[in-house]
């Protein structure tokens, strides 16, 4: 390992005391580590690095130095000393400042160099010594892969080496822990064949979302690209690259991968036959139907495009309604071969027809209010009634109110069970008249004045309260 630094200083040497077991034995706390700059150019004519630690015990600190090393992912190295500030020294101050500076040299390699520092002691008139703990780095910025640390820039660039993009996912052998594990860890593989596409994002996992995943092809009759899919276009190998571009903050990354392209998946043919129509009698009710056999899965179960009026079991429909039954069939895509089209066969479960006896009077006088309705369905079954008639009349339950004059159209239906049809009928009367509107009396005082107000809706006059 190769150390450049202006200045390197040893830490004070100490053996370690023979530390009595006692619960107020306690091991020096780093309180912060700051360092300033956190992000330099070597371009830059500043390249220098002021580092503060802040070491504290109740007994005291014992070092006068320390050591402050920076390391990056290739193993590069930086150190410097880092001495107390206090002076003269204080062994028994509780809390100790050390402070240092680093001249990075210009010719070091750009990249993310995280900082490690020596062990400080307490000072041993606790009657135990004991050293802090490794420095736990805070984070200082959003960067994936450089939230820590001094970043070392050259001309802009900090040419960080990370895995931007991880996969593919469909390659077993590589033991990657993915983040997005239900995504990733059950990803179906691709399917290499003519006409189909690949999509990077379903098989590599992008670690850096300020990134974007790319695809190139180097073989354009074989496999063509856009830059974020790739078509599959004719049998033969497929070359091509997965990659995130060169930033200021990443070297590029790339994922050359060669694939057997295989002839085209086809769509497989489905025969259907017919199901004759069915009555609602006897209902619920199961048919026999006919078999649908692929050469590809056998047997095709059928599926309900109509529940409510029937569903298949089986080689059996069961109805339950009256209407129309319609049921499908279509095979499930594999790897060798596509989906089949949607095949749909309906048949007719005729219910039995049902009639409604139902009249109104030719006219009415809306001085009556309302009229009572009647009528009777064949069946037996509830009637309801409905009017388009707005403001001439309207319905409430079975009765009739009468709004104005014209003329007033009213429908009764009976809307049909599993096994009878829906049926209706339509009368119309004449409404003539005016509304006769009810009036009333109030009395209002006014100290020992009465009055008596009379109308549809009487108010007392100003001043006037009504009396109780």
């Amino acid at each position: 390992m190769k150390i450049k630094s202006a200045v390197i200083a040893l830490t004070l040497g100490v053996s370690l005391l023979w530390a009595p077991a006692a619960s107020a034995n306690q091991k020096p706390v780093i309180e912060s580590f700051t360092f300033t700059p956190n992000d330099i150019d070597l371009l830059n004519p500043q390249t220098t690095v002021d580092i503060e630690l802040v070491v504290s015990h109740p007994s005291g600190i014992l070092n006068t130095s320390t050591m402050a090393t920076l390391t990056s992912a290739r193993n590069d190295t930086l150190a410097t000393s880092l001495t107390r500030t206090d002076s003269p020294v204080n062994s028994t101050l509780s809390k100790v400042t050390f402070k240092g500076s680093l001249v990075v040299p210009r010719d070091i390699t750009s990249g993310v160099y995280n900082f490690s520092i020596a062990a400080v002691n307490n000072n041993s008139s606790a009657g135990y010594l004991y050293e802090t703990d490794s420095l736990d780095q805070k984070k200082i910025r959003n960067l994936v892969g450089a939230e820590y640390g001094l970043l070392i820039r050259y001309g802009g660039n900090l040419n960080l080496s990370y895995d931007t993009f991880v996969g593919p996912a469909y390659d077993n052998t590589l033991g990657i822990s993915y983040n997005d594990f239900a995504k990733y860890n059950s990803v179906i593989a691709p399917i290499w064949k003519v006409g189909e596409t690949f999509t990077p994002s379903k098989y590599y996992e992008l670690r850096v979302p300020s990134l974007s995943l790319g695809i190139s092809s180097s073989t354009p009759l074989v496999c063509s690209s856009d830059g974020k899919e790739l078509k599959l276009l004719k049998e033969g190998l497929c070359a091509f690259i997965v990659s995130t571009a060169k930033t200021k903050d990443y070297l590029a990354k790339v994922s050359n991968q060669t694939v057997t392209i295989t002839a085209a998946r086809i769509k497989p043919e489905l025969t259907m036959d017919k199901i004759a129509n069915q009555t609602a009698k006897d209902l619920p009710k199961s048919v026999e139907i006919f078999r649908v056999y692929s050469a590809i899965e056998g047997y095709v179960m059928p599926k309900s495009a109509t529940p409510l009026v029937c569903f298949p079991n089986g080689f059996f429909v069961r109805i339950i309604s009256g209407g129309t039954c319609t049921i499908t069939y279509q095979t499930g895509e594999t790897a060798t071969y596509l989906a089949s089209d949607l095949y749909k066969v309906s048949f007719e479960v005729t219910r039995d027809p049902q009639t409604i006896s139902f009249t109104l009077p030719s006219t009415a006088n809306v001085s009556s209010k309302s009229l009572v309705l009647t009528s009777t369905a064949s069946s037996g079954a509830t009637i309801t009634y409905s009017t388009t008639s707005t403001g001439v009349c309207s319905i409430t339950g079975s009765t009739l109110n009468l709004l104005t004059g014209g003329n007033c159209t009213v429908t009764a239906t009976q809307s049909g069970t599993s096994t009878l049809a829906p049926a209706s009928s339509t009368a119309t009367v004449m409404l003539t008249g005016a509304v006769v509107t009810d009036k009333k009396s109030i009395t209002c005082v006014k100290g020992k004045s009465t009055k008596k107000v009379s109308g549809v809706n009487p108010k007392c006059p100003k001043g006037y309260k009504l009396k109780k």
